[in-house]
């Protein structure tokens, strides 16, 4: 079963989101919280969520960007998955720097929302198809050149493989999995794994899975 835990300043959208999560197949909400602050008290005070559906714009509380950078940089953390309305490049990219692993519209229907949190809960990076086109559309052109070992391991990657199941795939070490790591964030200018994955599909060096 997959443990969710519900972030959003409106009690209706959180009452309508329960409802839809706990209908999901083996899916169910564990908690709610009106902003980000209250979401980190509810880890801290020992909530094990899986998956984090996020919204991002949360009135005068702790908004989805910020929680989400102190929820990825906890032990262990959940998964954080954006669910909101807004979709500007500026609060993709922010929301995604800050270690979001998906990025979803509200207007999505119910078994996008369900794949969404399987996808999340494995690892995997999950883009509404309008995020995607609006990230497509930031980069044309000047598309960084990633070695054919470096594209190799982000495609990797983008399948949720981690360090130790690339290395075995490629029969490499971890630690030359790891070199390879550094140059292509140093490529693609970002800093975590679901950046890079972004950024290689918004860019097309890779192709979703």
């Amino acid at each position: 079963m997959i443990r969710v835990l519900l972030v959003d300043d409106h009690p209706v959208v959180r009452r309508g989101l329960r409802a839809m999560v706990d209908e999901l197949p083996e899916v169910t909400a564990v908690g709610e919280a009106a902003d980000g602050a209250e979401a980190l008290g509810l880890l801290d005070g020992g909530i094990r969520p899986d998956v984090v559906l996020m919204d991002l714009q949360m009135g005068a509380g702790m908004h989805g960007v910020e929680a989400t950078r102190r929820i990825t940089a906890l032990p262990d953390p959940p998964a954080v998955l954006i669910l909101t309305t807004y979709s500007t490049d500026a609060d993709i990219l922010a929301a995604v720097e800050a270690g979001a692993t998906g990025y979803l519209l509200k207007d999505a229907p119910p078994e996008d929302v369900a794949a969404a949190v399987h996808a999340a809960a494995r690892g995997e990076t999950v883009l509404a198809p309008p995020v995607a086109a609006r990230l497509l559309g930031r980069v044309r052109a000047g598309r960084p050149a990633l070695s054919p070992r470096e594209a190799e391991i982000l495609g990797l990657l983008a399948e949720g493989l981690a360090n130790k199941q690339i290395s075995r795939r490629l029969f490499i070490s971890e630690a030359t999995v790891k070199t390879h790591l550094v140059h292509i964030y140093g490529k693609l200018g970002v800093d975590s794994r679901t950046a890079a994955i972004v950024a290689g599909l918004a860019q097309g060096l890779i192709r979703p899975v």
